[in-house]
């Protein structure tokens, strides 16, 4: 089974763990370092020779279009991570409907090519956002991959279905939501900062376990994960600090094993599997 390969496209800086610590207004300032850190993605992918989905800030290809076509260009599908990584239960929403036009604009001009798909930032729609998903299937996304169905500090809604659901009545929206691996009776994201930290075979087994109920895995990591020379954050709380920084170096490694263990694909295709068979 084709299982979900999927790439969060932003920089260390915006990432949730610091956004109590790093004001908005600041990123221009500091260090970007995305582009570097997602070109050696797609060195990593075309090696591999697997393509993928770059959920990426309209943000970033704002300011690097360049790299957005790049993105295309390799094959990999260019879907949407909102504008500038704001959870979507801190917007109502017509403030979710702004910040979905202007990132689908931005990353539709750099890539020339059309935007289907979207991943809130953090996972953030949850209980919280009942109108999150009629908003994207009135946009005319075809699919989300928004929910992590756990129970977690920063995000999760754990009474969410696992595999792909409708979910809004009469509308051919999908969602993907990301495949959870269990360690000792926990449940956790098959990705990210739980992948970067734990033994490969914890992701191996959720893989493997998904795909025995006929159903594909959804994984995803960050560029800023394969940058073990990104800046340090002093000021961050020391929880932040241990989950973003954590085992930085061997993450490439680690992707380059799970990548040869399993299919991979772009979650496009992933969905319109799923789309005809939930018909």
């Amino acid at each position: 089974m084709t299982n979900g390969l999927s790439v969060d496209v932003e920089d260390w800086f915006q990432v949730g763990a610091f956004e109590k610590t790093i004001a908005r207004d600041d990123w221009d300032r500091l260090e970007h370092r995305v582009e570097a850190n997602t070109d050696r993605v797609l060195a990593l992918f075309g090696a591999a020779e697997v393509k993928a989905t770059f959920f990426t800030l309209g943000w970033v290809a704002k300011r690097y279009p360049a790299l957005i076509r790049r993105i295309a260009d390799a094959g990999h599908e260019v879907a949407s991570h909102g504008w500038a990584h704001q959870r979507v239960f801190t917007m109502d929403a017509a403030q979710f409907r702004a910040d979905l036009a202007d990132a689908r604009a931005a990353l539709e001009d750099a890539s020339g090519t059309e935007v289907i798909g979207y991943r809130a930032p953090s996972f953030s729609i949850d209980a919280r956002t009942p109108w999150a998903h009629a908003e994207l299937a009135e946009a005319g996304y075809l699919y989300s991959s928004s929910i992590a169905p756990i129970r977690h500090d920063h995000y999760g809604w754990p009474e969410a279905p696992r595999g792909p659901f409708r979910p809004v009545a009469d509308a051919g929206l999908i969602e993907l939501p990301v495949t959870i691996a269990t360690v000792f009776g926990r449940e956790i994201t098959a990705g990210g900062g739980f992948f970067r930290l734990l033994p490969n075979g914890v992701t191996d087994r959720a893989v493997r376990t998904a795909n025995a109920g006929a159903t594909p895995a959804i994984f995803y990591f960050h560029p800023w994960e394969v940058d073990p020379g990104q800046p340090r954050v002093a000021n961050a709380p020391l929880k932040s600090k241990l989950r973003h920084y954590a085992r930085l170096g061997a993450m490439a490694g680690k992707l380059a094993k799970l990548i040869d263990t399993h299919a991979w694909g772009r979650i496009d295709t992933i969905a319109a599997r799923e789309a005809e068979r939930l018909q």
